[in-house]
């Protein structure tokens, strides 16, 4: 017996992909993850855009989230992937949306896709940590101790269950010093994206973990960048690449070659 289809022409294939990135700043780092789709998919149609849809008895929006940032931290680096049916400029379509997005949902770059997964960059991500009253002595023994063990074990629930999680083996490279203003010390960290993730307060649990950590408020982490990690070469310091240079560098012209 054959499969029910949908009565009617199927919908219009994906002519243009267009990449963007956001921030998620101030009291939106509280939002969760499915609380942002749901506020894109309402400005996609508040700026009427050809999008485009899956097929099928439910169709869905083609937008496609890449490595969301958890719920709780700022970002200046998230990213999603817009399927659109006819083409369009990428800065015209970041203006359109930025116009009508939420202060703190922020649109800084677009560009239209041209090669590859965007999701397959995504190798790791610069994190900076405020920990505000901590004791900057405290803080420069922590992250000695902890980059000199070769394994920091916490645990962590997961969807799964409890699960233990190497945070020591996720860092690639961490620094700290104390703010200006000696209201907090500041640590910057490039994490190795993993599975499961290791998130920001994986790292602090992992500090604590190999020496006294105290806080005088709760952690802030921000997220700067994401991307293919940089390894340091000679005179380079190691760091995250933009992954939409790739596109960039193709063109940034409309490819109408695209497959639903």
């Amino acid at each position: 017996m054959a499969a029910r289809q949908p009565s009617g022409p199927p919908p219009p294939p994906t002519v243009c992909r267009i990449r963007l990135r956001y921030a998620k700043r101030g009291r939106l780092r509280f939002t969760s993850h499915r609380d942002v789709a749901r506020v894109f998919e309402r400005a996609v149609r508040r700026t009427a855009l050809p999008i485009a849809h899956s097929a099928g008895f439910s169709p869905h929006p083609k937008i496609s989230w890449v490595g969301a940032a958890p719920t709780g931290v700022a970002s200046e680096a998230e990213y999603v992937e817009i399927g659109l049916t006819a083409p369009r400029s990428a800065a015209d379509l970041a203006a359109q949306l930025d116009a009508v997005l939420p202060d703190g949902l922020d649109v800084l770059d677009a560009v239209v896709a041209h090669t590859g997964s965007l999701a397959d960059r995504m190798e790791a991500s610069r994190w900076e940590l405020r920990l505000p009253g901590c004791d900057p002595t405290q803080a420069r023994d922590a992250l000695a101790a902890f980059l000199a063990s070769d394994q920091v074990l916490v645990s962590r629930r997961t969807k799964g269950g409890m699960r233990d999680v190497d945070t020591r083996a996720a860092v690639l490279t961490a620094s700290g010093a104390t703010a200006p203003d000696d209201s907090c010390v500041i640590l910057q960290l490039v994490v190795r994206h993993t599975t499961p993730v290791v998130r920001p307060d994986d790292v602090l649990a992992g500090l604590r973990a190999v020496a006294p950590l105290d806080l005088g408020a709760p952690l802030v982490a921000t997220r700067l960048a994401q991307g293919p990690f940089r390894p340091g070469e000679a005179d380079a310091e190691p760091g995250i690449d933009d992954p939409l240079a790739p596109d960039r560098a193709a063109g940034g012209s409309v490819d109408t070659s695209l497959s639903a």
